[in-house]
């Protein structure tokens, strides 16, 4: 009976295997076009924070899929993932997707499958997506449908069968697999070596970064350096040395940049918040355009700080701030346009709003929202098609808490900022420092409980609190901010 139960289930295992094998890679991708069209970061080119969580979340899901890919992989730790998902009008019918007041829900799963298969299946799940394409793919995609049959029809063991054979009951191996929660003593104690490790080999990249930062800054007479994207060491370095080559060839072209700040992004131009913006795709010849036309953009810089006063003396004195953490990276002519269309609205609409009345409020314009909101630091986000009439109502009667929630800000602030100190020095922590998608609250609340622990192995690691457990390429160690 031992051996023909055995020589059953050695036979069921086979045909899983093969099942499992049916979804390609090529399939799984074309399987989850749903789920990447509705959480893919390009959508969230006005949500900054949302955007940062998706592409993070992504890289981890991509390494999964791969992993799973790899003969013989046998390591299938749960991995905890949150996206934020772009939302559907329950009765839309347009294929370009329509989007509710919010835009978008939050969703986080643990990944524990061990084939394509199942993983997509789960994805599409706790995404609220449509799994029906999935299962018409993988019907096609079997080698025999009488394997098929075979592997869907239930079976199910007695628990004593277990007891008796010594075998691991799948069910409670799977349920073991979803109680498991990443924790953070945990995963320093098997990351902190690999992080010490990789530390170590980018300090002679990190001093040469410093040097090239200050001599860059010290000759061109720049407020700052800064990056829009976490890149590594050895690729800021190469920046820093190609615009050292270019100061070198081209001396007099540099002359309009001092007390500026350089930012090495994606694309070339003047930045909406006065920063000269460098591609890091483009070449010396685009970047000495830039410099170029800087007198052009300084003049169109006037005229944008102006449009700002003017607007706000049309709203009783709120002032128009630009946020880099908070709203996306735009152009300084992208900005002016979306500045010059909200006044020339207001301007018609002739709001009767009591002359500074207004006055130490603020507010940032949205392109991506139709209904006014008032954000937790304390700043409107309005949204540049906003009906001047609701405006005016919404400003009113959030007025006040919008007062209380710039005081809170101000408190939180130095608060964060304590806090950091504090847990540097406590831990001996060479850089602590969070992305910018982490609020001043979760980082406050974060520190709190870090400092409540004992935390021999940050000793001299630079920490970044992010959303999820990461060790970056250089050695940072990236915790999420509500760890356990």
């Amino acid at each position: 009976f031992y051996y023909f139960v055995r020589l059953c289930l050695d036979k069921i295992l086979l045909q899983c295997i093969l099942q499992s094998r049916t979804l390609s890679g090529a399939d799984a991708i074309n399987a989850l076009r749903p789920f990447y069209f509705a959480v893919h970061p390009d959508f969230f080119g006005q949500h900054p924070k949302e955007r940062e969580v998706n592409e993070n979340s992504l890289k981890r899901l991509n390494g999964y899929l791969e992993n799973l890919q790899k003969p013989g992989f046998r390591s299938f730790k749960p991995t905890q993932l949150t996206f934020y998902v772009r939302e559907r009008e329950p009765n839309s019918s347009n294929v370009q997707e329509s989007f509710s007041a919010s835009g978008f829900r939050a969703v986080s799963f643990t990944l524990h499958t061990r084939d394509l298969l199942s993983t997509v299946l789960d994805i599409l799940n706790s995404c609220s997506l449509s799994t029906e394409h999935v299962q018409s793919l993988n019907v096609n995609s079997q080698p025999h449908k009488e394997a098929k049959s075979t592997v869907n029809r239930p079976i199910k063991w007695d628990k004593t069968y277990y007891s008796f054979t010594g075998f691991k009951d799948p069910e409670e191996e799977l349920e073991q697999a979803q109680r498991v929660e990443t924790t953070l003593l945990s995963w320093l104690d098997d990351n902190e070596a690999s992080a010490v490790k990789k530390l170590k080999k980018s300090l002679p990249l990190r001093k040469e970064l410093e040097r090239l930062k200050i001599e860059l800054s010290h000759e061109l007479q720049l407020s700052d350096i800064r990056w829009q994207r976490s890149w590594g060491i050895a690729h800021r370095c190469s920046q820093l040395h190609s615009l050292g080559r270019l100061v070198q060839q081209r001396p007099e072209i540099l002359e309009n940049v001092k007390g500026r700040t350089v930012v090495f992004t994606d694309r070339s131009g003047m930045s909406a918040a006065g920063h000269i913006m460098l591609g890091t795709m483009d070449v010396h010849h685009h970047w000495t355009k830039i410099f170029e036309r800087l007198p052009n953009y300084y003049k169109l810089q006037k005229r944008l700080l102006l449009l700002e006063d003017r607007i706000s003396q049309l709203l009783g004195g709120i002032q128009v701030i630009y946020i880099e953490e908070l709203q996306p990276l735009l152009t300084l002519e992208e900005y002016f346009e979306t500045l010059n269309s909200f006044y020339n609205k207001l301007r018609d609409s002739r709001l009767p709003f009591h002359p500074r009345s207004l006055r130490g409020l603020q507010m940032i314009l949205e392109s991506d929202r139709y209904a006014p909101s008032l954000h937790e630091l304390g700043h409107f986000m309005i949204p540049t098609v906003c009906d001047p009439a609701a405006l005016q109502w919404f400003i009113f009667a959030k007025a006040q808490e919008a007062r209380e929630n710039l005081k809170r800000k101000e408190e939180m602030m130095i608060t964060e900022k304590e806090l950091i100190n504090t847990s540097t020095e406590r831990f001996s922590l060479d850089r602590l420092y969070k992305e910018p998608s982490v609020s001043s609250a979760q980082m406050i609340d974060c520190c709190k409980r870090l400092l409540e622990e004992s935390l021999p192995y940050l000793q001299g690691m630079h920490l970044c609190i992010s959303h999820f457990y990461s060790v970056l390429q250089d050695g940072d160690l990236c915790i999420p901010w509500n760890w356990k």
